[in-house]
């Protein structure tokens, strides 16, 4: 049986993650939530018995990661269990926007080379291809009733963003496996890359592990079978149409409808799901702990 817990009330502004200039706003809901995971991790970390434990927050956009992460560590360190949150966001090859860029070009790339290898590169298609980039239209499925010959090159685009997104390609999954590593050995200072949204911000700090007990990483891809260290996965689930509704409520880039966006998040999803069921404790975005058939379950449903 579960051991029931105190918890005590969380006040604003508690320490969070070290992205440069994320802000977070945690509310009722990612309390509660916590509230609910906190139990289930205090439980695995007794289980196995370490000096050092290494969590992951993980889970696709918009699900309360950061948010969550932050209120587990304050109940941590409370409890008086120095705790870190790292956040894997800061490890990709590229800063945000020029990610971004790559992402697209990787796409585009990959359909050019499919029309290519179905022998259908014509010059018309080159000249209606321009006109879709520049509207920024080239994924969108609707374009493809119009222009068959679309489908071909969006199927062949979404394969290769695929073989990008969430691989050593686009991050640096070894350096921070590295971190992992060392903080596990018992590393008392560690150094910690810092990335922000422009050219030439990005530095390393010197980070004191000395009084740390728990490192809890918050990313999408902190169940990735890229990442080596991770003790403890914990899945914040949340189905793609529960993504969709909270980016539109959310809204913070003007694109959330755009029909790359949505790729890039059902790409997200479909790694989310190969990867669940290494997952120690999973929540539902309801704020319900699931088993792994459940959460099958739950997904099959959508």
């Amino acid at each position: 049986m579960t051991k029931s817990w105190n918890l005590p009330p969380v006040p604003q502004n508690i320490p969070h993650g070290d992205m440069p200039g994320d802000k977070i706003c945690i509310s009722g809901e990612h309390i509660a939530k916590a509230g609910v995971l906190y139990p289930r991790l205090r439980e695995e970390m007794e289980r196995l018995g370490q000096e050092r434990v290494v969590v992951c927050v993980c889970g696709g956009s918009g699900v309360g990661k950061s948010e969550i992460a932050s209120v587990l560590a304050y109940y941590l360190r409370q409890a008086g269990l120095g705790t870190y949150v790292l956040s894997g966001d800061n490890y990709p090859h590229r800063i945000p926007e020029d990610n971004d860029r790559e992402r697209v070009r990787v796409y585009r790339e990959g359909g050019l080379k499919g029309l290519v290898a179905q022998g259908v590169m014509l010059p018309e298609f080159s000249l209606r291809l321009r006109e879709l980039w520049q509207a920024e239209a080239d994924c969108d499925p609707t374009n493809a009733k119009v222009d068959p010959w679309l489908a071909l090159y969006q199927k062949a685009g979404r394969q290769t963003l695929s073989r990008y997104l969430g691989t050593p390609a686009e991050i640096s999954f070894a350096e921070l496996s590295n971190i992992l590593s060392w903080f596990h050995q018992g590393a008392d200072r560690i150094y910690l890359k810092r990335m922000g949204r422009e050219t030439g911000c990005l530095w390393y700090d010197s980070v004191d592990f000395s009084e740390t007990r728990v490192l809890i990483v918050e990313w999408t891809h902190g169940n990735s079978d890229y990442l080596d260290g991770v003790d403890i996965p914990i899945l914040l689930n949340s189905t793609p149409s529960e993504t969709l509704a909270h980016r539109r409520a959310r809204n913070r880039d003007g694109k959330t409808d755009s029909a790359f966006t949505t790729m890039v998040l059902e790409l997200e999803q479909e790694k989310l799901e190969a990867q669940a069921y290494k997952a120690k404790i999973i929540l539902s975005k309801s704020g319900e702990l699931l088993r792994y058939s459940d959460y099958r379950a739950l997904m099959a449903g959508e």
